[in-house]
């Protein structure tokens, strides 16, 4: 970006770049609206759009991009996208928010795109860009990472500044940013949902990162059985790995006494072998309880 000198805060506060996004978003991409300062909506010919180029995501599921573009023809682009002029052309567009939206349009060989013309600094836009995909898009954990460790070296806020400003706690920021010294084929892995973040966390220390993820692959091991696999660098035989597939440690423990606790009803957390997810189970007695436990569920 044009501007990169380093600021002390993040801007004019998240709360009110998320309020400014989200009342664009609720617009109708058909209506016309005029509105002073640059805060104009507008159609403007699809090539006066670029991307961010400081824009956090860079993976985009193929999948994911042919629905979109798919909804896109039938029936156009309901949210406008929220862009700024381009700092460096001031007869171009750089989107602040909705580049899938954009790159769905081009598939999609649409002439026009609707817009909502927003005046931001260079840290707000990066600050948006990262909220939006974290919040809206499931950033993976290398490019919230990367994103994370731009706000730090382009802007200089430290990681309590941004857990303050984002939501988030200082230990998931720091434990994301370690992320990004393992190697560039075991970041790939994260990137492409071989191995999960939890599973790059037990890689950091190890002596031989890359060849470990590839036996953690392989062999389909938990969180738990890579953290073992860091430390002994050999693999627990599969007598031992469905022996600890069925063990709980102390904190899934801890939390399955809080939950009981706070339900009155019997609380069960099974983890899936391999990965981070599992099955939470809640047994009721009777109807009553069912009818407390939704109750609880609903507020």
């Amino acid at each position: 970006m044009a501007n990169k000198s380093k600021s002390k805060g993040l801007g004019r506060g998240l709360s009110a770049l998320l309020a400014d996004v989200d009342d664009g978003d609720k617009r109708d991409a058909g209506s016309s609206q005029k509105a002073s300062g640059g805060n104009a909506e507008l159609r403007v010919p699809i090539e006066k759009v670029r991307p961010n180029p400081d824009q956090p995501r860079r993976d985009f599921a193929p999948e994911d991009m042919e629905d979109l573009t798919a909804s896109v023809k039938e029936k156009g682009i309901i949210q406008p996208l929220i862009v700024r002029v381009d700092p460096n052309d001031a007869g171009l567009y750089q989107i602040v928010a909705g580049e899938r939206r954009w790159r769905a349009a081009q598939a999609a060989m649409l002439h026009e795109v609707p817009v909502l013309v927003r005046t931001l600094t260079d840290t707000e836009v990066l600050e948006l860009a990262i909220i939006e995909n974290i919040q809206r898009a499931d950033l993976n954990a290398i490019e919230e990472a990367m994103g994370y460790r731009q706000l730090m070296d382009n802007f200089g806020h430290t990681q309590e500044q941004m857990a303050e400003a984002l939501g988030k706690s200082r230990p998931h920021i720091a434990n994301l940013l370690r992320l990004l010294n393992l190697p560039a084929d075991v970041l790939d892995h994260v990137r492409q949902g071989r191995l999960s973040s939890g599973h790059a966390r037990a890689l950091i220390t190890a002596d031989d990162p890359s060849g470990l993820a590839k036996k953690i692959i392989a062999g389909g091991m938990s969180v738990r059985e890579a953290e073992r696999l860091a430390k002994s660098g050999t693999a627990p035989s599969p007598a031992k790995q469905r022996k600890e597939t069925t063990e709980k440690d102390a904190d899934t423990r801890a939390i399955e006494s809080d939950l009981s606790a706070q339900l009155r009803m019997p609380v069960s957390i099974d983890q899936t072998a391999g990965g981070e997810g599992g099955k939470l189970t809640v047994k009721y007695k009777n109807l009553d309880q069912l009818d407390a436990l939704m109750q609880l569920l609903s507020q």
